[in-house]
């Protein structure tokens, strides 16, 4: 069986390579096991699998009305004293818009053409997908917008972009260990040096300036505590110059809709005044990011999405630096950006998806809309190839951002996302779980992990190596976790970037796990959700689905009615919306991930 992705830079044919027949293994894998790739015998196995394809969404690309009158400006210096600007990608004076589809690649909407948006070459090595892109001017000296560039697993690099904006270079500039920050943003020159400066938040909510060298070998000075609570926010912007003195300012948005203004001082040591609140009902909007003047003003914007793919923007008053009324930038249709560059959420990458076994042994694929809703089923195997099978579909094993294929076959777990060697078996022993499931990060690395539960009950974390390829080690999280019939997670539903888990008693009573980042500890206390979850037959962790950066869940009915719950950002306790019908017909599914 071959499992792929076809589109730019994600294209890749997968082989099912056959293996010899393996004896039932006793006992648990072995900490730190390496994988082995299965060798092409000609047999069929593992269970005779046939090969099936998965192609990449395709995505209609949004519209957006820029400014007919616009005043140019070099990419050097905006209006008065304002700080550079980080959005000028084709080096013509005025600021662009670069995203991400839901296809994987990136596009640029262009000021000088709008209506044609032009494919943007921005990839990691090996169709890895960055869990972040931040806009910060032009550092390289060649008058186009430069980005930084976040990994899965904390690597920040800094790429310079072609002459008329049709992608990046490779790196001018590597750090590691930046999985210690859930957020990393630009806003402008906070320091007054007309260098863009950027900020760092830890999982903690301690925030760390660091300031802007125009250096593209060395880009930024040793960084300085400005902050502590700043956890208080699920989203940071960084908008340039909004009350026009000159310096970098910054938004920020509570978790029950409050907009505040940090004006900046010139001070690295304490480079914000105090907070002036200048906005409710801002949870309206899954998306906040900004542009450094579209409009012609001299002033930046403040960019809002909606989950139904409307897209806005705010000016900004050239004295207080609050929101002025807002623009209607296109009336739907940005829901298919998964990432736009600048958002001041907190990116979440590793699965948006789900995946179904029907009766009949065949395989379907859902795609998220990033709006709350799924795509058409996409067959994905031949009808009845997987009969019997016992799948698996966790969080990302690799950097890929997308879920892993996993089956279970006589007590070997075998990857069907690994390409080189052909199926990749990840060891025996496996047959001693009743559980598997794979919530993300959940020590801190930015590598995958993955749960399995024993039928006694004791709960193991294997630590992703990242590649999908092996675990470096088991860690025991703990017993009694025989008192649950369900677990399911995929992803941050607490919103504050790390992975957390769902348990469900046989009496319908649900239970949160707030991720901790810690291998050795990797669940706070657990919070109950609520009672009646017994209705459901399946829960199904699909990562986030509606464009907001936090995990969704769903659950079908015995009936066949799908359901959806929508994280809340309340915190842990009332972390989900109420529910909402997503159709009928669900219990054709044997199996649901």
């Amino acid at each position: 069986m071959a499992f792929h992705r076809t589109g730019r830079a994600h294209a890749r044919a997968r082989r099912l390579a056959s293996c010899t027949a393996l004896a039932l293994a006793s006992g648990l894998l072995l900490s730190g096991t390496a994988g082995t790739a299965v060798a092409d015998d000609g047999s069929g196995a593992p269970a005779g699998r046939a090969p099936v394809e998965r192609a990449t969404p395709g995505i209609e690309l949004p519209q957006g009305q820029f400014p007919k009158e616009r005043t140019r400006m070099s990419t050097g210096a905006t209006k008065g004293a304002a700080a550079p600007s980080r959005h000028d990608f084709t080096g013509d004076g005025s600021s662009d818009l670069l995203y991400r589809g839901l296809d994987g690649r990136y596009y640029l909407k262009r000021s000088e053409d709008p209506a044609n948006d032009i494919e943007f070459s921005l990839y990691g090595s090996g169709g890895e997908k960055f869990k972040d892109v931040i806009p910060v001017g032009d550092v390289t000296g060649d008058n186009t917008a430069d980005v930084l560039t976040l990994s899965p697993y904390g690597v920040l690099s800094l790429r310079g972009t072609y002459q008329g904006g049709s992608g990046t270079t490779g790196p001018q500039w590597t750090g590691t260990g930046w999985n210690i920050y859930n957020k990393v943003l630009s806003l402008g020159d906070v320091t007054g040096d007309r260098k863009v400066d950027v900020l760092a938040r830890t999982f903690g909510g301690e925030l760390y300036l660091f300031r802007g060298t125009g250096v593209p070998h060395a880009p930024f000075k040793p960084r300085v505590k400005v902050g502590t609570g700043w956890h208080a926010y699920d989203q940071l912007v960084g908008v340039n110059d909004a009350d026009g003195d000159g310096r970098g300012d910054l938004y920020a948005r509570t978790p029950g809709g409050d907009l505040v203004f940090y004006a900046g001082t010139g001070k690295a040591a304490a480079p914000f005044k105090t907070r002036v609140k200048v906005g409710t009902g801002w949870h309206a909007y899954n998306q906040l990011s900004s542009s450094d003047d579209i409009t012609g003003d001299g002033r930046p914007e403040l960019f809002a999405r909606t989950t139904g793919g409307a897209l806005y923007y705010y000016g900004t008053n050239a004295t207080t630096g609050r929101p002025t009324a807002r623009t209607t930038f296109a009336t739907s249709g940005w829901n298919v950006a998964d990432l736009i560059v600048g958002a001041g959420g907190i990116p979440q990458t590793g699965k948006a998806e789900i995946l179904g076994l029907d009766r009949e042994g065949t395989l379907f694929l859902y795609y998220s809309r990033n709006n709350g809703t799924l795509t058409a089923r996409d067959q994905i195997s031949s009808t009845g190839g997987w009969t019997g099978a016992r799948v698996h579909f966790p969080s990302s094993l690799d950097g890929n951002g997308h879920a892993d294929l996993l089956e279970v076959y006589r007590g070997h777990l075998y990857n069907f996302e690994r390409a080189e060697g052909g199926v990749h078996s990840l060891g025996r022993g496996w047959d001693a779980f009743n559980t598997l499931t794979g919530p993300g990060d959940l020590t801190g690395d930015g590598k995958g992990d993955l749960l399995a539960r024993t039928t006694g009950g004791t709960l193991y974390l294997y630590r992703g190596d990242g590649k999908g390829y092996a675990f470096s080690g088991r860690v025991s999280v703990g017993t009694g976790w025989g008192a649950y019939n369900a677990l399911a997670g995929a992803g941050d539903i607490t919103g504050d970037g790390r992975a957390d888990l769902l348990a469900r008693t046989p009496g319908g009573t649900l239970y949160l796990y707030a991720g901790t980042g810690s291998a050795n500890a990797p669940f706070k206390a657990r919070v109950k959700v609520g009672t009646g979850w017994n209705a459901y037959t399946k829960l199904v962790a699909p990562g986030d689905i509606t464009g907001d950066g936090r995990a969704d869940l769903l659950a079908v009915t015995s009936g066949g009615i799908l359901y959806r719950y929508v994280a809340a950002h309340t915190g842990t306790a009332n972390p989900f919306t109420t529910r909402t019908s997503l159709g009928k017909g669900w219990n054709t599914y044997t199996q649901l991930h």
